[in-house]
């Protein structure tokens, strides 16, 4: 399989995809908005996703994201990478296949990092979509999108560790089927800077663990929830600490590379549902005796629209190739890349959508104002679009150092020269 030519199971799966996208999922977008209206709890699962899943099971859709195959298909990311954008179109339909962040990272860590019993007792049960899970890194005190400065103290005590600190933003925590958490924080402050923090896993039932509230985004409850958590000498066992003491910098890079280009690949998704709505509203409303659709400016937002959309989808393409060819580590630009420019793109095609629906564009009558305060928070989730920058910017100039360096070697070396004659 090529960058442009799919794989014969890729296409095969995503012909399956599009056909129960179009039989299950978009027939029950108002069903589950309702049954969410209805619900007592907001972030609570509400039946018609539970039916969705179990028919997506049933179907073989199920964990495609992941790419071991004793867990699910075993699918590469140029071959995921397509299937994750037809899922991106309806915000929550990535669970329907048990393809949701930030359970999909979480697992990818058990797999490559957990022990038999955390396998048993957490990892087993995510893959069934029978329990949630959250990543806790972020924290209210610190800017985290260094994430060398978090401060949650783990300090080891015999054979535990006493965890005393805050976490924010960490997506499902206050869900009810939520029930086990993985925790960064700071072992060991005088180890050097990127050995000082550990992972350890964490059941939301601990003792002296807090889930202080919910935090809303633009308003808006998400069911999946951004938690607040305030840990107060929390313990845990030694045998929780993921991969040992001080790897928990490693273990972020590894699980936050392929979690950021599922971010974008959904984020394509979104940005084609909103061309797809500013397109349908502009044929059908008129102004001034013309449908906007024959404006100028709304067919320059369409082309431009389809261009970007282009352009930021080969960009992503290339990123999962080379992650599947050359790995994450030699793919860092593209990811970084994908990661500034997928977000940016979208937020551009849905405000110009939601400018064409008129005053219905900021209502919840249409998708399109969720779907710019989920994609807005893209822009800060698995790192701030400048820390992004700042690394790319780096590596481009990396070269340029070294030879500067060169020559003032060389250069040193001439100075040296005359002064000996």
């Amino acid at each position: 399989m090529d960058l442009l030519n799919p794989s014969e199971r890729a296409e095969q799966y995503r012909a399956q995809l599009l056909e129960f996208m179009d039989t299950h999922v978009y027939p029950n977008e108002s069903v589950y908005d309702q049954q969410m209206r209805e619900s007592e709890n907001p972030h609570a699962t509400p039946p018609v996703l539970l039916e969705l899943k179990a028919k997506a099971k049933e179907a073989g859709l199920w964990n495609l994201f992941h790419p071991h195959a004793d867990w699910g298909p075993g699918l590469s990311n140029l071959e995921y990478a397509p299937l994750a954008e037809i899922m991106g179109r309806v915000t929550w339909a990535s669970e329907v296949f048990n393809c949701n962040a930030p359970d999909t990272g979480n697992m990818e860590v058990f797999t490559l990092f957990g022990t038999d019993e955390h396998k048993e007792r957490y990892l087993k049960p995510l893959l069934d979509g029978e329990i949630a899970s959250a990543f806790a890194m972020t924290e209210p005190e610190v800017a985290s999108s260094d994430a060398t400065n978090v401060e949650l103290s783990m300090v080891r005590d015999g054979d535990e560790y006493v965890l005393n600190g805050r976490k924010w933003f960490a997506s499902n925590a206050v869900r009810p089927d939520c029930k086990v958490l993985i925790v960064m924080g700071k072992t060991d402050p005088t180890a050097p800077t990127h050995r000082q923090q550990s992972m350890m896993v964490v059941p939301t039932d601990a003792p002296g663990l807090t889930i202080l509230r919910n935090l809303p985004v633009f308003g808006y409850v998400d069911r999946e929830s951004h938690g607040e958590l305030v840990f107060e000498n929390v313990r845990v066992p030694s045998k929780d600490v993921l991969k040992g003491e001080g790897e928990g910098f490693a273990i972020s890079q590894a699980r936050l590379g392929p979690g950021r280009i599922h971010h974008c690949m959904r984020t394509i998704g979104i940005a084609e549902r909103a061309l797809e709505l500013m397109c349908e509203r502009a044929s059908r409303r008129v102004t001034f005796g013309q449908p906007i659709a024959d404006r100028a400016n709304i067919q320059d937002w369409i082309a431009e629209a389809r261009i970007d959309i282009e352009m930021v989808r080969l960009l992503t393409l290339k990123a999962a190739y080379m992650m599947d060819t050359v790995g994450n580590k030699a793919a860092a630009t593209e990811i970084a890349a994908i990661k500034v420019a997928a977000p940016n793109i979208a937020l551009k095609i849905i405000d110009r959508a939601i400018q064409v629906h008129g005053g219905g564009g900021v209502t919840d009558d249409f998708p399109l104002a969720m779907a710019y305060a989920h994609i807005r928070t893209l822009r800060l989730a698995d790192g701030p679009d400048e820390v992004h920058k700042r690394a790319i910017a780096r590596r481009e100039l990396r070269s340029y150092r070294q030879d500067a360096a060169v020559s003032e070697t060389v250069a040193g070396v001439s100075d040296q020269a005359l002064v000996s004659r």
